[in-house]
C-alpha cells in the first residue's frame, strides 16, 4: 500500500487535531496556574504593604510605650524600698499618735 501526498496530508491533519485536543487541557491548566501565581503575588504584595504601613508603625509605638514605662520604673526602683520603709514608719507613728490621743480623751 502506497500513501499519496493527500493521504499523508490527511493523516497529518488528524494528528494535528488529536494533538491540539490533547494539549488544550494542559494549556488551560497552565493558564490557570499563571493566574493563581499572579493573584498570590498580588496578595503577598498587599500583605507586605499592610505590614509596612500599619503593623510595623503600631509595633514601634507599642515598643516605645513599654520602653519608656520600663525606664521610668527602673529609675525609681531603688527609691521604692525607701518609700516602703517610710510608709511603715508613718503607720507606726500614726498608730502611736492615735493611742496618745485616745489616752488624752
Amino acid at each position: 500500500m502506497t500513501l499519496t501526498n493527500e493521504d499523508l496530508f490527511a493523516i497529518s491533519q488528524l494528528l494535528d487535531v488529536k494533538l491540539e485536543a490533547g494539549l488544550k487541557p494542559i494549556e488551560n491548566d497552565t493558564r490557570e496556574m499563571k493566574e493563581s501565581i499572579v493573584s498570590l503575588k498580588d496578595e503577598i504584595h498587599r500583605l507586605k504593604l499592610c505590614n509596612e504601613n500599619i503593623v510595623l508603625p503600631r509595633l514601634n509605638t507599642i515598643e516605645s510605650c513599654y520602653t519608656s514605662t520600663y525606664n521610668r520604673y527602673k529609675d525609681y526602683a531603688d527609691r521604692m524600698d525607701a518609700a516602703f520603709v517610710d510608709i511603715d514608719l508613718l503607720k507606726k507613728v500614726a498608730e502611736m499618735h492615735s493611742e496618745q490621743i485616745q489616752k488624752l480623751a
